[in-house]
Order: C-alpha cells, then structure tokens, then sequence
C-alpha cells in the first residue's frame, strides 16, 4: 500500500524534475538567445529557436490558459528568431544551388540564384535589424520576476493538476485526425494546391509538438511515449521537405521574375524545377498517401 509520505515524497520528485526541466530550457533560450545577438550564428538562432519552441510547447501543456504571460512572450521570441532562420535557410539551399549551376555550366540560372541570393540577404539584414531591437527586453524574462515566480509558484500545483500522458495522448490523436483529413483532400485535388499544403503544414506542426514533447518532457511519460521522438522527428522531416520547397516557391513568386532580372525562359525553366521537386516530394512521402495520378497531374500543370 502506498503510504501518504511516499505520494508526497513522489510529488515532489516530479515537481523538482519539470523545474530542472524548464530551466534547463530556458537557460539554454537565454545563452542561445545571447549568442544570436551577438554575431547572428546561424546555429544560435536555430537552437535559441528550438529552445523557445519546446518552452512553448511544455507551457501549453502546464499553462493551457497561459495565466503566466510566458507563452505568449517566448512566442514572440520565436516568430522573430524564426523570420531570420527561414532566410538562414533558404540562403543557405539557393547557395549550393548555384554550385551545382555553376559547376553545370547554367549560367543564366547561376545568375537568377545570385539575385535570389542578395534579395533574401538584404530581407535577412532587415529581419537581424527586428531581431536586434525586441529580442534584448524578451532575453530580460528573468529579472522582470516573471519566470522566477512562475517556477516558484505557479509550477507546483500546475504539475499535480496537469497529466503530460494525457496530453500526449490527445496531441496523438489529433495528429491522426489531421492526416484523416488530408488524406481526404490529397484523394480529392492537386496535392500541391493551397488548402493540400496547409493541411499538410498543420499536420508537421502537430508532429514537431508531439517530438518537442517526448524530448522535453521524457522523464514524465510512459515507456510506451519514448519512441514518439524519434518517429515523430522523422515525420517532421518527410513534411519539412514539402514544406521548404513550397516556401522557396512562394518566396520567388512574391518577389516577382522582373525585379530578379531574370529572362522569361530562364524563370519558366526554375520555377518548373521547383514544381517538379514538390511534386517529387509529395509522392514519395510515406506520412499521407498521395495517389499517383493527382502527383502526374500536378507535375504536368506546373509544365505547362
């Protein structure tokens, strides 16, 4: 039988592990955070995010109702250091891109990259610009007594009143839910229209908080969770891919052929390329079945 010293002794093991987990967290959002301000390393700006991301993620599950104010502030923090890892990254895909141009002897596509290039580095000294104005005042959390009281008194009853199995269970099924219904719509229309991406895109998010949550939270899961990180990871890459080439193709739209320099032919031949790797990427993907005619159709309009 268990005695009423041993739930207490329990208790308090679990309370003293989500606040060395949540400090961890954040000692790591704040030593990334630092970093990122100081020079923009690309690899601090992604862990800063990483690290603002799980934060949110362990907060919607202790803090539904975000009585604290954290969420919404580490969110801020993330949607700026975000705007800047986007760039970080499409700079950094468009940049072998043009190796392999070069080193194929496509000049002319070589070129459109280069302006690609120095359009979105010239966006990414506007985002470091942002970055650097509200990042500093949202690294301050600590000293304003925010996070201090909320891991001194709030945290306590937050963890005896909130069950992480019970909300991994229900991130469980509504990833399912959400790939029911993208399932549904891939079977209906172009897989790479619109509302098919978005629902796809919302599908990732789903896995990239079940990932963050098996990661953050291990030590308070069932056994039968602590595969959900590594599944879960690879999920989220498969959906990325889809992801990043869909941003790529957006980001060229917005800035337009004309303002890139670039002639009609050589714009067709790119933009058909991109098509053609979404397309690609949609079909090989393993998460939701694409039927293989919708992937031909797709593939043939962006040829056209």
């Amino acid at each position: 039988m268990t005695t009423g010293t041993e739930v207490q002794g329990a208790e308090a093991s679990r309370e003293q592990q989500w606040e060395q987990a949540m400090s961890e967290l954040y000692a790591s959002y704040l030593d990334f955070g630092k970093k990122a301000l100081k020079d923009f390393d690309e690899e601090a700006v992604h862990q800063a995010r990483v690290s603002s991301r799980k934060l949110i993620t362990l907060l919607s599950i202790l803090d539904p109702e975000d009585a604290s104010g954290l969420r919404a502030y580490f969110k801020r923090s993330q949607k700026r250091l975000g705007k800047v890892r986007d760039a970080d990254v499409l700079i950094q895909s468009f940049k072998k891109r043009r190796k392999e141009a070069k080193r194929e002897g496509d000049k002319k596509t070589a070129k459109l990259l280069k302006a690609v290039i120095l359009h979105q580095k010239d966006r990414r000294t506007r985002q470091r610009g942002k970055l650097a104005d509200e990042l500093p005042s949202l690294l301050k959390g600590e000293t304003d007594g925010k996070w201090n009281d909320f891991i001194k008194e709030r945290l306590p009853a937050l963890v005896t009143e909130q069950d992480v199995n019970v909300a991994m269970r229900e991130l469980e099924v509504a990833f399912e839910q959400q790939k029911k219904r993208c399932k549904e719509l891939l079977g209906q229309e172009d897989p790479a229209s619109r509302e098919a991406l978005d629902e796809l895109h919302q599908l990732r998010l789903l896995a990239k908080r079940i990932r963050y949550t098996a990661n953050a939270a291990s030590f308070a899961l069932d056994q039968k969770f602590h595969a959900n990180e590594a599944i879960y990871k690879d999920i989220q890459s498969e959906l990325g891919e889809i992801t990043d080439k869909r941003m790529w193709m957006e980001r060229l739209e917005k800035i337009g052929r004309k303002k890139l320099g670039a002639s009609r032919g050589t714009w067709n031949s790119f933009v058909d390329k991109l098509q053609a790797e979404l397309t690609d990427a949609l079909r090989r993907n393993t998460v939701v079945d694409v039927p293989e005619a919708l992937t031909y159709s797709a593939a043939s309009a962006g040829q056209e």
